[in-house]
């Protein structure tokens, strides 16, 4: 009986199983993925690829543009390059601006000294590059006032060297402080300086003595060899 009772139990267990295996079961419909259409992706390559061209194209403008006003701001900074010279405050070479003129080149120099006569210097006339400005040398005589006094280098030299020539170069072992204080380049400081040095060594046996001198370098004795003597 208990047997029978089993296998009746086993029985039913089976056809649970049985029917509940091969109950129908819902299938889910699998989901779609779409690809993006060719046209589609051209359109978003060539959209992306449209910010990247922005900012290159403006950049070569804009460097094109710097460029260009770099070589116009060159052109126009263009300067000259002059030589003042003499009874000035601060000769040497000083660079000035294209169109600039003798009294820009003296303002340069930081002035004329006082008691320095003008007379003869076109303060109004244009520079050129190279030119050299001298303040104070002794003017040739029938001069047109811009030898000696504010020429260019050539006819500065031209009217130095005439105007030296005519009253005759200054004795280094005669001169007294004032007329050492007439030649170009040469202040009270500095003749003082040349009479020290003539008392110290018995005076000058040569001109070139002149460079041992405080204060005279090799610029400014070219410019006063041809005014002294010993």
């Amino acid at each position: 009986m208990i047997a029978l009772v089993v296998v009746l139990v086993a029985a039913a267990g089976f056809a649970v199983h049985h029917f509940w295996t091969g109950r129908a079961q819902p299938v889910s419909v699998p989901e779609v993925v779409r690809s993006a259409a060719p046209e589609e992706a051209a359109g978003s390559s060539a959209a992306g690829l449209e910010p990247d061209a922005g900012p290159s194209a403006a950049t070569v403008s804009g460097a094109s543009a710097v460029g260009g006003g770099g070589g116009a701001a060159g052109a126009s900074g263009a300067g000259i390059v002059v030589d003042v010279s003499g009874k000035v405050r601060n000769p040497g070479i000083h660079r000035l601006p294209a169109g600039s003129r003798v009294a820009d080149a003296l303002r340069a120099a930081g002035g004329i000294r006082p008691g320095v006569d003008l007379t003869g210097i076109n303060r109004a006339r244009l520079l050129a590059d190279g030119e050299q400005v001298v303040v104070g040398a002794p003017a040739a005589p029938g001069g047109n006032g811009s030898g000696g006094s504010a020429g260019s280098a050539g006819s500065a030299g031209t009217g130095a060297g005439t105007g030296a020539a005519a009253a005759g170069p200054i004795g280094l072992n005669t001169a007294t402080a004032e007329q050492l204080d007439t030649l170009p380049g040469v202040g009270p400081v500095l003749a003082q300086h040349i009479i020290d040095y003539r008392t110290e060594h018995g005076g000058f046996r040569s001109v070139d003595e002149l460079r041992e001198v405080n204060g005279i370098g090799d610029r400014r004795f070219s410019d006063l060899q041809n005014l002294v003597r010993p």
